[in-house]
């Protein structure tokens, strides 16, 4: 028997039903609880509770009779919005707030007097084989799900739901919004009821549709002209040595390390691709550092074209085939490169005592002051001095003679010389004996070979 239940705070509505089968013995006509036997149809008829039982619902509940029992509910509520009794719950199911009302009370069926009745509970059905059956309610349209949801069809019964990227929303299926709760590993674009990912350049899309993988570039067709290195996005591209990276940032352009610095090679540089070497001038050779010239001593490695009767000198980047000293009137040849006046020849008075012959090399452009050459007096009397000066050949004033003590002086280049070309120098020593009243002279008569490069 129903009986009332107190309210609650809050409670939208109180339901107790009770549908107990109680099965008697015998061969007499029997009912269900909530039910009677119609005598005259032999039918079982609901017994309307709610008019038979004296205050059936208590305080402010109202009561509402249903086949087979009766509903206690609030009265503020509406009467066609109920919670379905004994509602199944399956995971991940959305129920929508509020069911449809049970379909009007059906007489049971009837049955001989010797059987037993079945009476069927809502949502199900008697089948032909005398057994409930569950009714699809959804398949026969028989559901009140508004047209933005989808009915799901349950054991006894059926509920409301939303389809897949749509929640219910105060009875309403609405769109979620999946970019906003981050379901993208990085780009996303929300459609209704679905989302798409996509990935920035430099990544694809995993086999998850949502999270992104880096494309290594430098597997397959490498994208750069030379080097790859793989980032992550990206990829970054590398030259080889002597070469640079250009504004498209794949191709490698050659690098002309010879225009960025006049100080690479010490004659000149010549520019190849992805690299460059060092050249000397004729007469010079690069040495092991690939980059300083060294002069070839053409005299030593057999290259020079002298006669047996020249002497080879070697000086730097050439050579000089000299031929052999020949002594001018009244000189008579003494020695090696050394030509002499013989005093009691009358011819020699007022010429120098002796002229040796000497040879020598400078690079040209070499800074200044430069002492280039010495002189030194071999014999030294009592009473005697010695002046040293340049004779001949200084036109230029290129050079000029400085007294270093008094039996010495030392040849100094003031002016720089260019090259290639031949100086030639006559730098006298005088001997002046106060005592008795003698002066002579001697003269080196220097040839300097300048070269036309500094080294």
């Amino acid at each position: 028997m129903m009986t009332s239940v107190p309210s609650f705070p809050r409670m939208l509505l109180t339901l107790l039903l009770v549908l107990l089968l109680h099965h008697h013995g015998g061969h007499a006509q029997t009912c269900s609880d909530g039910f009677h036997v119609d005598r005259q149809t032999r039918q079982c008829i609901d017994i309307d509770e709610c008019r038979t039982i004296p205050n059936a619902c208590r305080g402010e509940m109202r009561c509402v009779n249903q086949n087979g029992g009766y509903l206690c509910i609030p009265r503020s509520m509406i009467p066609q919005t109920y919670p379905r009794p004994n509602a199944p719950s399956y995971p991940g199911m959305t129920y929508p707030n509020s069911y449809p009302p049970p379909p009007a009370p059906v007489p049971a069926p009837s049955y001989p007097a010797s059987g037993q009745p079945v009476i069927c509970r809502f949502g199900y059905t008697l089948s032909e084989g005398n057994e409930c059956v569950d009714v699809d309610e959804c398949l026969a349209n028989s559901h009140q799900c508004n047209p933005t949801q989808i009915c799901i069809n349950t054991e006894g019964g059926y509920t409301c739901s939303c389809t897949e990227g749509y929640w219910l929303v105060e009875g309403q299926c609405l769109d979620i919004d999946e970019c906003r709760y981050g379901y993208c590993h990085q780009l996303c674009a929300n459609i209704p009821g679905s989302y798409s990912c996509t990935c920035n350049p430099g990544f694809i899309l995993n086999p998850d549709g949502r999270s992104c993988q880096d494309v290594d570039e430098c597997e397959g067709e490498n994208p750069c002209e030379h080097g790859c290195m793989n980032t992550y996005g990206s990829f970054i591209c590398r030259c080889n040595a002597g070469f640079e990276l250009g504004s498209d940032g794949m191709t490698c352009t050659d690098l002309d390390e010879c225009s960025y610095s006049n100080l690479l090679c010490q004659h000149q540089c010549v520019n190849q691709p992805g690299s460059f070497f060092c050249i000397c001038p004729p007469g010079y050779t690069i040495m092991a550092d690939g980059t300083t010239c060294q002069d070839i001593n053409e005299c030593e490695t057999g290259n020079a074209t002298c006669t047996r009767a020249q002497e080879c000198f070697n000086y730097q980047g050439g050579y000089k085939c000299l031929d052999p000293v020949r002594c001018e009137e009244p000189y008579i040849l003494f020695g090696e490169n050394r030509c002499m006046c013989q005093s009691e020849n009358p011819g020699c008075r007022e010429k120098p005592f002796t002229v040796l012959y000497k040879f020598m090399d400078i690079a040209g452009g070499r800074t200044v002051p430069l002492d280039v050459f010495q002189m030194q007096a071999t014999t030294r009397y009592p009473g005697v001095y010695f002046i040293f000066q340049i004779k001949s050949g200084n036109e230029g004033r290129e050079f000029y003679m400085r007294q270093t003590g008094p039996y010495s002086a030392t040849l100094v280049l003031t002016r720089p010389l260019s090259g290639p070309k031949e100086v030639l120098l006559d730098l006298e020593m005088v001997t002046v004996h106060t005592v008795i009243n003698f002066r002579g002279s001697s003269v080196i008569r220097l040839t300097v070979f300048v070269s036309e490069f500094s080294y």
